[in-house]
This record gives structure tokens, C-alpha cells and sequence, in this order.
């Protein structure tokens, strides 16, 4: 569903996958992200996705205007993960609705895998 404001002078509709695309960016600028994943649910495998795929690690849901993220991760070896987790629930959160003017009603982060950064 598209997420829809009315203003005095019309109707703003924004696609999900703007939001998504949104989120994915601010979500790889925190630290301790390395980036985006997919799961093969077939094969049980995860895969850390390029820049222009962030929009596959990311589910993006909006009922009655309210937000709901859901980002498969991959974190860095050795960083607290509640750390990285609060900081880029702290960062999408503020980012988007400053962003969209939506509210974001739930964020729920899945950690896919841990990689050693060089």
C-alpha cells in the first residue's frame, strides 16, 4: 500500500520502495552495518547486498499512514549488537519521518550474519 497526505493543494503519494530505498541508505551510513541482506529461503544462505540492491533487505509496509521496516542486516564482528541495533532504530526512525512526514510505527531489525570488516 502507498503511503498518501493530503495538503490544501492536492495529494502526495510516495511508493514504498522510495522508503525503502531511503531507509536502506541511512541504514548503511550507521556504524556497525555492513550492509543489506537476502535470504535464500530455499537454501538457507545469506547474501550481503550491493549498494543497488539495499531495497531487497528491506520490507516496507503502510497502513493508515504508519511505517513498519523490517531490515535484514549484516553486522560487523566484535560491535555490540544492541548498539548498532539502537542506533540505526534512532537514525531510520528520525531520518524517514523527517523524510516522508509519516509516522513510523515499528522497526524490526533481523540480524542475517556477522562479517569481519578489513
Amino acid at each position: 500500500m502507498k503511503g498518501r497526505m493530503n495538503t490544501g493543494l492536492g495529494e502526495i503519494v510516495i511508493n514504498p520502495d522510495v522508503i525503502a530505498l531511503y531507509a536502506g541508505s541511512v541504514a548503511v551510513e550507521c556504524f556497525g552495518i555492513v550492509g543489506m541482506a537476502a535470504v535464500n529461503m530455499k537454501d538457507g544462505l545469506v547474501k550481503l547486498l550491493k549498494k543497488e540492491s539495499l531495497t531487497h533487505g528491506i520490507n516496507v509496509s503502510i497502513s493508515e499512514n504508519k511505517i513498519s521496516l523490517d531490515f535484514h542486516v549484516i553486522v560487523s564482528y566484535g560491535v555490540s549488537i544492541s548498539a548498532v541495533t539502537d542506533n540505526l532504530i534512532n537514525n531510520v526512525k528520525y531520518k524517514v519521518e523527517e523524510f516522508t512526514g509519516m509516522e513510523i510505527e515499528k522497526i524490526n531489525i533481523l540480524v542475517e550474519g556477522v562479517r569481519v570488516i578489513d
